[in-house]
């Protein structure tokens, strides 16, 4: 299974050019990790309250969800790194098909795990299972579509501050239902950015930043989809 999981990283690596554009202010070097989703889900780790349906296959990462659900990248991110995906919010009238929580976690890592593993803890996907985690967090369009956020979460349980620039209530700031959007994450040294599309949504500097750790897609009582994901080295132009 890991040997299928190797030739798939390897094969979906060389899919992608060594550099690409990125949106304006970052520049995208070397491709470190790809998922093409033609192979299954041996690159991650799925956590989730209640059962859904999660799947990859024909390009497609498929997550269809009634609760709250983590999907982590098993391979540990460090240095300065950009993240970049496409994703979808569907809405077709499905039992979860909730314009709602396109989010992620990233440089995640758990101050008490050996090495700070935040994979380490089995966790039930409840999104206060994460409180204890050191990370940054991005929420697009959160609380039925009414909220993005930017935390950066502290490893203290109830913690996890939101700063009044990091709370965007614009309607241009929210999801669309049935339309693909190209979402970047970047940690360069102090400076953490968060786009969608074009439009950079969060530009964090961060007096201690975390360079290392994971990566999850999160949501919760949401039908999404998810293709063309990579790990570029990157930097700011």
């Amino acid at each position: 299974m890991r040997r299928r999981s190797f030739i798939a990283a390897a094969a979906a690596l060389a899919a992608f050019p060594a550099a690409t554009a990125g949106p304006t202010g970052l520049s995208l070097g070397e491709v470190i990790h790809a998922d093409d989703f033609s192979a299954g889900l041996d690159q991650w780790l799925l956590q989730a309250h209640r059962p859904g349906i999660v799947s990859a296959a024909g390009g497609i990462l498929d997550i269809d969800v009634p609760a709250g659900t983590s999907l982590w990248f098993r391979p540990r991110l460090s240095g300065a790194i950009a993240i970049r995906y496409e994703a979808m919010m569907v809405a077709e009238g499905g039992p979860n098909d909730r314009l709602s929580d396109l989010n992620a976690f990233w440089m995640a890592h758990d101050p008490v795990a050996p090495n700070g593993d935040a994979l380490a803890r089995a966790r039930t996907g409840k999104f206060e299972d994460y409180d204890d985690l050191i990370l940054y967090y991005v929420g697009q369009g959160g609380n039925s579509n009414t909220t993005t956020r930017f935390r950066r979460y502290t490893g203290r349980v109830g913690d996890r501050p939101l700063l009044p620039e990091n709370d965007r209530r614009l309607p241009a700031d929210m999801l669309v239902g049935n339309v693909w959007q190209t979402v970047t994450l970047a940690a360069v040294g102090p400076r953490i950015r968060y786009w969608r599309d074009d439009r950079l949504l969060f530009d964090f500097i961060d007096p201690e930043p975390l360079t290392s750790g994971h990566f999850a897609l999160r949501t919760t009582q949401s039908h999404l989809r998810v293709r063309n994901f990579r790990v570029h080295r990157a930097g700011y132009i």
